[in-house]
């Protein structure tokens, strides 16, 4: 809540703003945010009299911290000289979780619609799974070439 001083003619146009309820928000200015209300501003997460969504510096640096362990723990995958499989899988998962924080936190999409994640997640999602499908199919080309064409 929040006091304002006009002058007494300004006194029945920003009572008509009150009446018409809180609909639109402190995002498009004081005098608009009461002549067309206040519930838009604050169902997108805003906090009254931001036009932008505050972070804590606190989670961005926690995250900072977290990336830094992820990859240390994919340069320990090289240094414990691991290999095969094993290696692959580790690096593949660090860097997953690496990227997904990265996307999520200070890109922002972890307070975004569900629409607009899956309309970014989505496609490169398929097109992962397309991929891998190709290369399954490479590796069966490549055995039969290699079973049948001696």
């Amino acid at each position: 809540m929040h006091t304002e001083t006009t002058s007494p003619g300004a006194a029945a146009p920003q009572a008509a703003g009150h009446a018409t309820g809180h609909a639109a928000g402190h995002a498009t200015g004081h005098a608009a945010g009461h002549a067309t209300g206040h519930a838009a501003g604050h169902a997108t997460g805003q906090a009254a009299g931001h036009a932008t969504q505050q972070h804590p510096i606190g989670l961005y640096l926690k995250i900072w911290a977290l990336l830094f362990v992820l990859s240390a723990f994919s340069y320990m995958v090289d240094y414990f000289h691991l290999q095969g499989l094993l290696r692959w899988g580790l690096i593949l998962l660090f860097m997953m979780l690496k990227a997904g924080l990265i996307v999520a936190i200070f890109m922002h999409m972890a307070w975004e619609r569900m629409a607009l994640i899956c309309a970014i997640l989505l496609p490169p999602g398929a097109l992962l799974v397309l991929v891998g499908l190709m290369a399954s199919e490479g590796g069966y080309t490549h055995l039969s070439r290699l079973l049948f064409f001696r």
